[in-house]
């Protein structure tokens, strides 16, 4: 019985753990300005040539946001200051101030594009699919492939989810905890 518990303590573990990647990896905040944005820039689906060119730069923003957060990362320094900075191939790069740790151990992994490749991906599902985007840039779709657009959130959600806890993320990005440095 103890192993039971033990096993699934672990898969709970481990769910929550990819949920809480698939989080991180999907800026809050970035999410909130394109819900909160996007029925304004569209005019509730009812664009003009204008609102479609907003709504463009807001969708492009938001997705260069979520993909640009998978590259950033901070740490609690020595000094009990928390640095913030960009992954680069040398190492982190600071926003401001020095460095109090071995800034050569944050640098880019191949697993950063792969997350930010998937943020991407989970954005764009939920900004293109949103139903005044719909309505805006490609109204016949609503009515002749609902389907679609009923599926395809969910399918991509769980693909992402699985690749969040195959990969996990051990960045902490910009608005989330630091890391204790070494």
């Amino acid at each position: 019985m103890a192993n039971s518990n033990t096993s699934s303590s672990s898969i709970s573990g481990k769910t929550f753990s990819g949920f809480g990647n698939f989080v991180k990896l999907l800026p809050t905040a970035t999410v909130f300005i394109f819900q909160f944005l996007n029925p304004v820039l569209t005019n509730n689906g009812q664009c003009s040539p204008v609102n479609k060119v907003f709504t463009s730069i807001l969708i492009s923003l938001c997705g260069f946001s979520c993909a640009f957060s998978c590259f950033t990362d901070s740490y609690k320094g020595t000094d009990g200051l928390v640095q913030y900075g960009i992954a680069t191939v040398k190492g982190l790069w600071l926003f401001s101030g020095s460095g109090s740790v071995n800034l050569s151990t944050y640098k880019l992994r191949i697993g950063d594009f792969i997350h930010a490749f998937f943020s991407i991906i989970v954005f764009a599902a939920l900004s293109l699919l949103d139903i005044n985007t719909v309505r805006c840039f490609y109204p016949s779709f609503e009515s002749t492939d609902k389907a679609l657009l009923v599926s395809l959130p969910p399918v991509i959600g769980v693909i992402s989810g699985t690749v969040f806890m195959a990969f996990p993320n051990s960045r902490h990005g910009i608005g989330y905890p630091p890391s204790e440095s070494s």
